[in-house]
């Protein structure tokens, strides 16, 4: 799972992520496979299933919300969040094989670039690791 691997990085850089899934089944499925997606691995995380979220590392969520003073945004399944200002740094992750999810990540650059947000754009390689393909 892509989006684990990038949690588990702004985790160990210290920040606090949000998760802004597309779907209430979207949030409780991720929040499965968090704790399973390494056999010896977790990622500390909650959703309002679980609540106290202002304790949670990273919060799930289908709700354009901050409630525990994420640094990082993470968007999928084609959500966008109204608030990336307020954020340091904001990923939106997209299947670029999926021609719906590539037309929707295309509106959001053009959205957040005409906001004025420094984009960058990275394409998932082979092996598992990131490329930069284009800045806007």
């Amino acid at each position: 799972l892509p989006i684990s691997r990038l949690l588990d990085k702004a985790l160990s850089a210290g920040f606090r992520a949000v998760v802004l899934a597309g779907s209430s089944e979207r949030v409780e499925y991720l929040n499965d496979r968090l704790w399973t997606y390494e056999p010896d691995s977790w990622l500390p995380h909650g959703s309002a299933r679980d609540g106290e979220a202002a304790l949670q590392p990273i919060w799930l969520t289908d709700v354009d919300e901050n409630p525990n003073g994420a640094t990082i945004l993470v968007m999928c399944d084609g959500a966008a969040s109204d608030r990336v200002g307020d954020f340091q740094r904001c990923l939106d992750l997209f299947d670029g094989n999926d021609p719906e999810a590539v037309e929707k990540a295309r509106a959001h650059w053009k959205r957040w670039k005409a906001e004025g947000h420094e984009l960058v754009y990275y394409q998932q390689t082979e092996r598992g690791g990131w490329e930069e393909k284009a800045r806007g």
